[in-house]
């Protein structure tokens, strides 16, 4: 199987691409990165073009944009999943497409209860807003497209992109402190390898009877829980301290009103046979090693 992997030189991509390079259904992985094409800048014409030039069985889009204005959000969220599904039912009809959705898709939802890939969708966010219709074009898509509804990915590789990168970063710089904002917000944390594997999963299943996934770990726990596991993994006595800035409960605000984040991951198992393999322990650890 020949595979297109978009965006392999992100946080999520480096992961698919690590495994893709060592899975025996792969002939040939063809990674297209900015300099061959720039999905934000490009066309149906040019997305036709490099399909007609590698003619993917599949093709795996882990691009996006996680900051911006609504414009900006909607261009890298839905924008190119739009060019995508427009230049692959013209060349190549019969692969498969997987997109990386988000749990901001869902907005606020009951505390304490499982989020199910069913359960009513309703983001209170531009980027929430964003990704739900990116995954609504891939439900109507003329292809065979599946979207990953991921949630709060954490581990090796992360960056100052959302709280707990942000809080990697500058325990890694303080002594005596650090101050993030509110960290009373619940989350479900999955490891970025375990996404690596459901999006290599739901490339290579065989027909599919649904095309959404939520794609976490199936248990929540308070950011500032998860702050703290991670100030004790890599030594930080110091004090953690929060701002009071409601606009920043994970970070970066993608969640909005969101204070709670639960997957049901019961789909996921059934269909692609996938379950994650690493505790949230294992992904701070990693995150640690890293420096």
């Amino acid at each position: 199987m020949r595979v297109l992997l978009l965006g392999a030189s992100g946080f999520l991509g480096r992961q698919v691409r690590l495994l893709l390079e060592g899975d025996p259904r792969v002939g040939q992985l063809v990674c297209a990165g900015r300099a061959r094409l720039d999905l934000l800048r490009a066309d149906v014409a040019s997305v036709a073009g490099l399909l007609a030039s590698v003619r993917p069985g599949v093709v795996i889009n882990c691009t996006g944009r996680m900051s911006g204005g609504p414009d900006e959000l909607l261009r890298g969220n839905a924008g190119v999943v739009a060019m995508l599904v427009e230049a692959m039912a013209e060349v190549t009809p019969s692969a498969r497409l997987v997109r990386l959705g988000s749990a901001a898709e869902y907005g606020p939802v009951p505390y304490g209860s499982s989020t199910r890939e069913d359960d009513p969708a309703r983001p209170v966010t531009a980027y929430g807003v964003s990704h739900l219709a990116g995954t609504g074009l891939i439900t109507s898509a003329p292809v065979d497209g599946v979207s990953l509804r991921v949630f709060n990915p954490v581990g090796p590789g992360l960056t100052r992109v959302n709280v707990m990168g942000k809080a990697h970063a500058l325990l890694g710089e303080a002594e005596g402190s650090i101050t993030l904002g509110p960290l009373g917000a619940v989350r479900d944390f999955v490891d970025v390898r375990d996404v690596a594997r459901a999006v290599v999963a739901a490339a290579f299943a065989g027909p599919l009877p649904e095309r959404v996934f939520n794609v976490g770990s199936g248990r929540a726990v308070t950011v500032r829980q998860a702050v703290e596991q991670l100030a004790r993994t890599v030594g930080f006595t110091g004090e953690i301290r929060e701002r009071e800035d409601p606009r920043a409960v994970t970070g970066e605000d993608r969640s909005g009103a969101a204070t709670w984040s639960q997957a049901d991951i019961s789909r996921a198992e059934k269909v692609l046979g996938w379950r994650p393999v690493h505790g949230l322990a294992d992904s701070l650890k990693a995150m640690a090693e890293q420096g």
